[in-house]
């Protein structure tokens, strides 16, 4: 696609967009509270087909995100907040400064290196009261947000060496939370049971796992081979329900062995 044709599909988006806002009673309706458990809706929806690898599905719900963000932009133009062009210059301006290895005279070795200065950066911007972890929103999913810290802090050399004294970590923490269970101090098991799925996160990033990947395929691998013993009972007039849990592994151990 030519940018002469990029910019024509754009700004017809954009006038469709303005249309809805004025003739619409839905459209005219929304504001930016109203729209915000959408928005979130469309940004798992792409998530899902990401998992999936569905490019088709990709490709429509960045479309969907677009016109969200097109919104946002129109309801703060009408509030004389800031206008879409406001928005895009913004991240222009943004990315300029935050790429001084491409658009100024900065040496980098890696892709680490890249991270880093974004975040010296991005700490020197605004009005000086950023702190290292103030750009991690608080609304974040908690394991996401664990992920994020642990990235942020990772810039500023607060990082072990080697994934071994990770998993030294991981194995202190959960014997941490072994000594809480046998105490049967509820509030205690918790902090340490969070303390254990911090340290495991951790671990993941050292091995260049994704946790939140990792986890959804599991849930997505546990919920197929669920389904399959639901259907093995129905086909066999069996009930579940009233099944032992040794006839129910048993059966489980059969559907594993049919993905093999």
């Amino acid at each position: 696609m030519s940018q002469e044709n990029l910019a024509k599909s754009f700004l017809d988006l954009v006038e469709i967009m303005d249309t809805l806002r004025e003739k619409c009673p839905w459209d005219k309706k929304q504001t930016i509270h109203s729209l915000r458990s959408n928005t979130i809706e469309e940004l798992y929806e792409l998530v899902d087909a990401i998992v999936e690898e569905d490019w088709d599905g990709i490709k429509e719900e960045l479309g969907d995100i677009l016109l969200h963000v097109l919104f946002y932009a129109k309801i703060g133009t009408e509030q004389g907040k800031f206008t879409l062009q406001d928005s895009i210059e913004a991240i222009s301006k943004k990315l300029i400064h935050r790429h001084p290895h491409i658009y100024g005279d900065v040496k980098v070795e890696n892709d680490d290196d890249v991270k880093r200065n974004w975040e010296q950066l991005k700490l020197q911007e605004g009005k000086g009261d950023k702190t290292i972890l103030s750009g991690v929103p608080n609304s974040l999913p908690a394991m996401v947000k664990a992920l994020r810290i642990q990235e942020k802090v990772k810039h500023v050399g607060f990082e072990w060496e080697n994934k071994e004294q990770v998993w030294e970590k991981v194995e202190e923490e959960i014997a941490e939370m072994k000594v809480e269970i046998e105490a049967n101090n509820q509030l205690k098991m918790e902090q340490e049971f969070g303390d254990v799925l911090f340290s495991m996160i951790n671990y993941a990033r050292f091995l260049n796992i994704d946790p939140e990947t990792a986890l959804e395929k599991t849930n997505k691998k546990f919920k197929h081979r669920f389904e399959l013993m639901e259907k093995y009972a129905k086909d066999n007039g069996l009930d579940l329900a009233k099944m032992s849990l040794v006839e129910k592994d048993n059966i489980w151990k059969q559907m594993k062995e049919k993905e093999l």
